[in-house]
């Protein structure tokens, strides 16, 4: 068994290897010949795909549909401003806050940590209330927490600055700075897909009174999935503040929401390959309909679809991907491992319940011996 060890490692993280050299391709080649607006474009994509796979790491594994993580997003966003804007500003505008930010100005990298860290100790405050909720209850739960969010940064003025705008936040001098937490967040999905608590919330989604009947403490998995999730979603707001360079409460609700759930769905919730794909996809798309509301001349003969057509677009897709494949593009698998050997095969023979008592607490794999 001990020779095929590094070769079922190759098979186990092949999904994340093919993304992580598909995500550096994209990059590449847009960094290298394409021009302002595509390295926007780059950007914009990437940090949505940190986003979209953070939600699949509690979406996917959990089964539990969730419109509250663009409040995390928000949260980080505002985090990351208030580390970076410049003191004299926070002191004239933002009197709210704690004097350690006020007169600081935090470093890149260490600002985006802190956002990430912010988010996620909301979620767990916010998990501990409500994270023993399932169903159509806990998504209603998480839309409310979104409408919270919101309500609570429009008006708390001397904080947030309210409706008006927190500006002078350093913007993102290319894609690679994204690229880096981009991997960092797929590496984290599937590092917990693969753990015994990435499992044992799979076996909670499936059959939650099976799963807690072998010993498996559902709402401590989901706790530690949601805030999880929101410390990646956190950094991509972070992240977002810095593309903005400009932050208004606005950007982080119903829309983003929309199309980040949208991306999950499109292409496939129960994997991260789907979480990166869909993004990919949807992002294509949404540029395409873009440029075609900009509109084109044929000959003398100018053509444009009507305003509204990305929004319009994007709803017949995930209606058609809802019908034809209601499991995504990938239909929520990982990208498969191209080589077939006996001991792969052998190892794919395994079944769910083997999967399930290998993750099993040791009492619990005493019993059943």
């Amino acid at each position: 068994m001990d020779e095929f060890g590094p070769q079922m490692m190759m098979r186990k993280y092949w999904p994340l290897m093919v993304l992580s050299v598909g995500v550096l391709a994209i990059v590449a080649v847009g960094d290298a010949f394409g021009g302002e607006q595509l390295q926007t474009t780059l950007i914009e994509m990437l940090i949505r795909m940190i986003v979209v796979v953070a939600m699949q790491l509690f979406i996917g594994n959990s089964g539990v549909l969730s419109f509250g993580h663009i409040g995390f997003m928000c949260i980080g966003a505002y985090a990351a401003a208030w580390a970076t804007c410049e003191p004299s500003w926070k002191q004239l505008m933002l009197t709210g806050l704690p004097e350690f930010l006020q007169s600081a100005q935090w470093p890149f990298p260490a600002d985006i940590f802190m956002a990430g860290a912010l988010a996620a100790l909301v979620a767990l405050l916010f998990g501990a209330v409500v994270i023993r909720l399932s169903g159509i209850a806990a998504s209603i739960a998480t839309f409310a927490f979104l409408a919270i969010i919101n309500s609570v940064y429009s008006n708390w003025e001397s904080v947030t600055a309210g409706t008006s705008s927190i500006i002078g936040i350093p913007t993102l001098g290319g894609p690679w700075p994204t690229v880096i937490f981009v991997l960092l967040t797929m590496l984290g999905g599937f590092l917990f897909q693969n753990s015994r608590y990435g499992l044992m919330l799979r076996a909670s989604r499936d059959d939650d009174v099976a799963a807690t009947a072998c010993a498996v403490e559902v709402i401590r998995v989901r706790l530690i999935a949601f805030v999880v999730s929101a410390f990646f979603v956190g950094i991509g707001g972070g992240l977002y503040a810095h593309f903005l360079g400009v932050l208004t409460v606005d950007v982080f609700y119903l829309n983003l929401t929309f199309i980040t759930l949208s991306m999950l769905v499109v292409g496939g919730v129960g994997s991260v390959s789907g979480a990166v794909i869909g993004v990919v996809a949807v992002t294509v798309v949404v540029e395409v309909l873009r440029s075609l509301e900009a509109g084109f001349a044929v000959g003398a003969a100018h053509f444009a679809l009507p305003e509204g057509s990305q929004e319009i677009g994007l709803g017949l897709i995930m209606a058609l991907i809802l019908i034809f494949r209601p499991s995504g593009l990938t239909r929520s698998r990982e990208i498969p491992w191209p080589f077939t050997t006996r001991s792969t095969t052998s190892a794919s023979s395994q079944t769910p319940a083997d999967d399930v008592a290998a993750a099993a607490p040791e009492p619990l794999k005493g019993a059943a011996e």
